[in-house]
C-alpha cells in the first residue's frame, strides 16, 4: 500500500475518491438513509475540492482510501468497504499525526471510527448536539493525547 500526498485533484480522481466515500459511508454510516447520502454527495466533493492537505492511500494504483487534513484537524478519514480493517486508515491517521494533526471531530453513532480513533489514541473532548450541516446528527470532538 502506498501513501502519498495528492498535489493535483483531476476530475477523474475525484469521481474515484467519491466512490471510495459512499462505499465508507454505507459501510460506516448506518444512521444515514439513502436520501442523507444523496444530499452529502455535492458536499463531500466540494470538500475533496478544497481540503487543504488530502492524502491518499492506494492498492495496485487504485485509491482506497483518503484523508482530508485542516491545519492540525483530520477533517475527513474514509476507506473503502473492501479495505476497511487491512492498515489504511491507520497508514493515513500515521501520516496525518506527522503533520501535525491532533483533532478530529467524529458522528456519536459511527461506533467503530470512534473505537478506531480511541485505539489510535485520541480522547472525547467535548459534544455538538448537530453536524457542521447542522445536521440532527451528534459530533464528538476528539484530541489527541
Amino acid at each position: 500500500m502506498i501513501v502519498e500526498e495528492v498535489t493535483k485533484r483531476p476530475e477523474g480522481l475525484l469521481g474515484c475518491l467519491l466512490l471510495v466515500w459512499e462505499s465508507s459511508v454505507r459501510a460506516t454510516h448506518d444512521f444515514l438513509s439513502e436520501q442523507d447520502v444523496i444530499m452529502l454527495r455535492p458536499a463531500a466533493l466540494d470538500a475533496l475540492r478544497h481540503v487543504p492537505l488530502l492524502l491518499l492511500a492506494e492498492e495496485d494504483e487504485k485509491p482506497v482510501a483518503f484523508l482530508g487534513m485542516s491545519g492540525d484537524a483530520v477533517s475527513m478519514l474514509f476507506v473503502d468497504a473492501d479495505f476497511r480493517g487491512k492498515g489504511a486508515g491507520g497508514a493515513l491517521l500515521r501520516a496525518a499525526l506527522a503533520r501535525g494533526a491532533k483533532r478530529v471531530d467524529v458522528n456519536e453513532q459511527n461506533r467503530q471510527a470512534l473505537a478506531f480513533y480511541l485505539h489510535m489514541g485520541f480522547s472525547v473532548t467535548g459534544r455538538s448536539p448537530r453536524d457542521g450541516l447542522g445536521m440532527p446528527f451528534p459530533i464528538l470532538h476528539l484530541a489527541k493525547v
